[in-house]
């Protein structure tokens, strides 16, 4: 299959980065420090959601603001093991700085940080949680990015490794790619399904064809 694009929106943790080891040290932490279990924890979706809306279904609504302040702090004290995932940066490198964008979950500090310590470059346009109302699965994040770059949404494809960033991106009236890396492809549905970036060819300049390695 192959997709035409004007510009690529690339989800953060789990498709340009691994933050992995991080996240999980990090809310640990935190839901240690709260007296969360593991099994309270592990009961809800977490995965390309924000931490205000993941912390908003573990805490009472007079603690939300500090518990969410306590994890960003967390996060942002941790980038240690965080890196590039296989072909990421070998295909920022090959694109448009004007063409591709990164629309995550996270806050923009923590995104600002963890693109630094994988030795990624910071893209022109990042939309975080601090610039949107509603996060993923909604479409506003996507919507987002899309107008930041002043590309149509139906020329944008959305590369992506979660189900709520997939759906973000369907909602949001674009093309999907997932990358199957925090996920089971057959948990992903998208318009292409790869295990990695360095599975994805993208070729162009203005307008890019997207298509399996």
């Amino acid at each position: 299959m192959e997709l035409i694009a004007d510009a690529l929106l690339f989800d953060l943790d789990g498709t340009l980065v691994d933050s992995t080891p991080a996240v999980i040290r990090s809310w640990t932490a935190w839901a240690t420090e709260r007296g969360i279990t593991a099994e309270r924890f592990a009961a809800i979706a977490t995965h390309g959601r924000t931490s205000r809306s993941i912390v908003a279904d573990l805490v009472p609504a007079d603690q939300l603001d500090t518990a969410d302040a306590r994890i960003q702090q967390l996060e942002l004290a941790d980038l240690t093991g965080v890196t590039a995932l296989p072909g990421a940066a070998e295909l920022l490198a090959r694109l448009d700085p004007a063409r591709w964008a990164v629309v995550t979950s996270g806050v923009r500090r923590l995104a600002a940080a963890r693109l630094a310590a994988a030795g990624l470059p910071t893209p022109r346009v990042l939309v975080s949680a601090d610039d949107v109302r509603h996060g993923k699965p909604d479409p506003e994040p996507y919507l987002a990015g899309a107008a930041g770059l002043g590309v149509a949404p139906g020329r944008c494809v959305v590369v992506e490794d979660a189900p709520a960033g997939l759906t973000a991106g369907r909602a949001a009236g674009m093309a999907t790619v997932a990358v199957a890396g925090t996920h089971r492809p057959e948990e992903l549905k998208a318009d292409l399904v790869l295990p990695d970036l360095a599975h994805l060819s993208a070729t162009g300049t203005s307008r890019f064809v997207l298509r399996a390695a």
